[in-house]
C-alpha cells in the first residue's frame, strides 16, 4: 500500500554515497579530530544514515606528526599493552609513541570512538594516516575538509 507520502528509507552497501576526504591534523586537538573523524566514518551527519550499514565516508589524514594535545596529556597519558606473557604490561605516552610511529597516536584516538564489531573493524578499514604531506589517494582526489566545519 503506498498510499503514505514519506517513507523510511533504510541504507545498503548499493545505495550509499561515498566519498573521499582529505584532513590536514597539523595543530589540531587530537581529541576533537578524532571525534570529528569517527563522526565522518560512521556517516553520522548523512540524511539516510543507517546503524548497521557502512555509510561513512573515505578519510585521509595528512601530517599527524604535527597534533596537539591540551595541558600534560603529551607525558601523563598513559598507552597500556600486554605482550601476553607473565609480567608482559607495557606503558607507553603520546610523545614517546610520536617519536617511532606518528600514525598510531590517530588511529588509537579514532578507533576507540568506532563501535566495537565487524562493522567497526570494517569503518576504520576506510581511515588512512600518513605522517607527512604525501599520501598515495591522489588517484581517488579527495576533497579538502576542515575540522569543526559544519558539512
Amino acid at each position: 500500500m503506498d498510499t503514505l507520502s514519506y517513507k523510511t528509507i533504510s541504507a545498503n552497501k548499493a545505495t550509499v554515497n561515498k566519498e573521499w576526504l582529505i584532513i590536514d591534523a597539523e595543530n589540531e586537538v587530537l581529541g576533537r579530530l578524532a571525534s570529528d573523524v569517527a563522526n565522518l566514518l560512521r556517516g553520522k551527519y548523512k540524511t539516510n544514515f543507517t546503524p548497521h550499514v557502512d555509510c561513512g565516508d573515505n578519510i585521509v589524514i595528512i601530517n599527524a606528526e604535527k597534533i596537539r594535545l591540551t595541558g600534560k596529556k603529551m607525558t601523563d597519558k598513559v598507552y597500556v599493552r600486554h605482550t601476553g606473557y607473565p609480567g608482559g604490561q607495557r606503558f607507553t605516552t603520546p610523545k614517546e609513541l610520536l617519536a617511532y610511529k606518528p600514525i598510531a597516536v590517530i588511529e588509537k584516538a579514532v578507533k576507540g570512538m568506532l563501535p566495537k564489531n565487524r562493522l567497526g573493524s570494517a569503518l576504520f578499514r576506510n581511515l588512512y594516516v600518513y605522517a607527512g604531506t604525501e599520501h598515495k589517494q591522489e588517484a581517488q582526489s579527495p576533497k579538502p575538509y576542515k575540522i569543526n566545519s559544519t558539512k
